[in-house]
């Protein structure tokens, strides 16, 4: 028992000496020296950010003012290093000669590494001197931007049926992504039925299939984690399905039954009606919706970019018009396809040949109608009880690919596009803090001119003064250049934001299928940055006379009519200043009939 209570006696004392050794309060292991993983600097080296003292942990050169436990922490080698200065201590196992031989051995190697660490030199390295930088962040300089954008004709293929597919595969995920592209949507709707497109894309999807009922259809899509969706907008119709790469070849035969022998079904159908008459209901609900609908009218007149569906369309929504409005869009002849995803080129032809083999291929349809309105300059008005009044302001401008469109383009970004830098917010919001946003808007059509407008909100007084710091800075821009520094500004914006059009193969796919759809120049994106820099100050101030004209526009208010009118306390404008104080009082339409709604008792 006196040997056993001796030895337990011993073993304390070693626990206690290398407890209370200056090594183990470093950090360091007493055995393994400063091969030991809690060193100051594999402690540095392991987490972003940490600097080991004489640097910056961004690389360059720190203050040299280092104490003297960083300085000695700066020249002890890291975890691993193979110096054999310090315990000599393997790397490969953790364990030096003495390791093995006892409290001793231990109790010797501390004190080694106490000697070595007194002996270390307590000066900092000399610190490298630091680069110039920059007083201020407007005076850094960066490398220009090197980036050429892809061609479509890399991507291009054509199927034996004539069918345009565009493919882009991307193996980070096993995902497969493909859009078919359809040619027309509400540009096809007859004048009497508006929305009919519309519906129809929203029945193919919602209205089940020739195999498969509606409920069948979404519980087999759900199960094969496949999404699908069919939309319309005013010139195309769009049909996306997004599946795993392991579900694709059975999600698509579900997703081409679809779209090539949809079934409308009679239930789906009048449940999709009875929704849509709902949110006609509330149309009238939100000020902003009255505005872009009243625009529209003004600028289009009687065309389909101006139609909206009443409760009469919506009734005369059957399975015979869906038929007649499917037959037209949905077919080959009148598509492009495009795939991105994990996938490989010539597997994903041949499966596409396979899966669109007996469609009949059709053509493709009409190009829209040209709009046949003139939109008279005046001052228009909507009443709406509201705190604060809602304005529009413009006229119709050009085509796409008019030759002025890119110098239009940069003369927008510094009028009332480019955010906080444009002129138009820093006038009407930054200086005057009359409206929380306000922006200008090029929107052209590719078959016919489309309209510029620019748009904001400000509290019922003071509508009319920021209406006349639009116009006035329109006319500005009409009669004064611009500054080098706006158009450099523009220029960047433009340019440097470039790449975005291809962000992503999705992205990418899309701006080639548009394009092919719309005939755009085939070097449009390769000469777009060239053309913007080329523009100069003399060719924005002409392309501004030519295509801005206020006396040419017209102003269109949504809101209560009477404190708009008076302007604001100060006098400094109202809205008599603006076409001889004429101005035509439009009706508030119903919401359900587009009709002008009986006067509020």
């Amino acid at each position: 028992m006196n040997l056993r209570l001796v030895a337990l006696l011993l073993a304390v004392g070693v626990i206690a000496a290398i407890a209370l050794s200056p090594a183990r309060r470093r950090g360091q292991d007493p055995v393994a020296g400063g091969s030991g993983t809690t060193s100051a600097v594999t402690a540095a080296n392991e987490r972003p950010g940490m600097a080991v003292a004489g640097e910056r942990s961004d690389g360059g050169a720190a203050p040299a003012a280092a104490a003297p436990a960083e300085a000695v922490a700066a020249n002890t080698p890291p975890s691993g290093s193979s110096t054999g200065s310090i315990g000599a201590a393997s790397t490969e196992t953790g364990r030096g000669p003495g390791a093995a031989g006892g409290a001793d051995a231990a109790t010797a190697s501390a004190a080694a590494a106490d000697a070595q660490v007194a002996a270390a030199p307590t000066t900092p390295p000399a610190a490298t001197s630091a680069p110039d930088i920059p007083a201020r962040p407007e005076e850094i300089a960066f490398a220009p931007l090197a980036y050429e954008p892809p061609a479509a004709a890399d991507f291009r293929h054509v199927l034996p049926d004539g069918t345009v597919v565009y493919l882009a595969p991307s193996h980070e995920f096993p995902l497969v992504n493909l859009t078919i592209t359809f040619k027309g949507g509400a540009s096809l709707d007859p004048a009497d039925v508006p929305g009919l497109a519309s519906m129809t894309a929203r029945m193919v999807r919602e209205g089940g299939s020739r195999t498969l009922p509606p409920a069948e259809l979404d519980e087999t899509l759900d199960f094969l984690a496949t999404q699908a969706s069919v939309t319309a907008n005013e010139f195309f119709t769009t049909a996306v399905m997004n599946c795993l790469v392991s579900t694709f070849d059975e999600s698509l035969v579900i997703f081409l039954d679809l779209l090539r022998t949809p079934r409308f079904d009679a239930d789906r159908l009048e449940t999709a009606k009875a929704r849509t008459l709902e949110a006609l209901k509330r149309r009238n609900d939100d000020a902003s919706s009255i505005l872009a609908r009243e625009w529209k009218r003004l600028v289009y007149g009687d065309h389909f970019e101006a139609a909206e569906p009443t409760a009469a369309s919506v009734a005369a929504f059957d399975r015979d018009r869906l038929a007649e409005m499917h037959a037209l869009i949905f077919r080959p002849g009148n598509a492009i396809v495009s795939v991105s995803g994990d996938f490989e080129v010539p597997e994903m032809l041949a499966t596409l040949e396979r899966a669109f083999a007996g469609w009949e291929r059709g053509g493709p349809v009409a190009d829209p109608a040209v709009p046949t309105a003139v939109l008279e300059p005046g001052l228009y008005h909507v009443p709406k009880d509201i705190p604060q009044g809602k304005v529009i302001l413009g006229s119709r401008s050009i085509r796409r690919d008019d030759p002025d469109a890119i110098p239009l383009l940069l003369l927008n970004e510094i009028l009332g596009a480019g955010g906080f830098t444009s002129r138009l917010m820093q006038q009407v919001r930054s200086n005057e803090g009359l409206a929380y946003s306000v922006r200008s808007t090029i929107v052209p059509r590719v078959d016919y001119p489309g309209d510029f407008r620019a748009g904001f909100e400000s509290k019922n007084a003071t509508v009319a003064l920021a209406t006349k710091i639009v116009l006035d800075e329109i006319r500005r821009i009409r009669t004064e250049p611009v500054t080098d520094e706006e158009l450099e500004t523009a220029r960047q914006g433009l340019i440097e934001t470039f790449p975005r059009q291809f962000e992503s193969k999705p992205q990418m796919l899309r701006v080639f299928v548009n394009d092919e759809w719309t005939k755009r120049p085939a070097d449009f994106w390769k000469t777009f940055r060239a053309k913007v820099e080329a523009v100069t100050k003399e060719e924005l101030l002409r392309v501004a006379k030519a295509h801005l004209d206020p006396d040419a526009m017209a102003i269109l208010v949504v809101g209560d009519w009477d404190p708009i009118a008076a302007g604001d306390i100060d006098k400094r404008a109202s809205m008599a200043a603006f076409f001889g104080g004429q101005v035509r009082h439009l009706p508030l339409r119903d919401p359900l009939t587009l009709e002008p709604a009986a006067p509020a008792e």
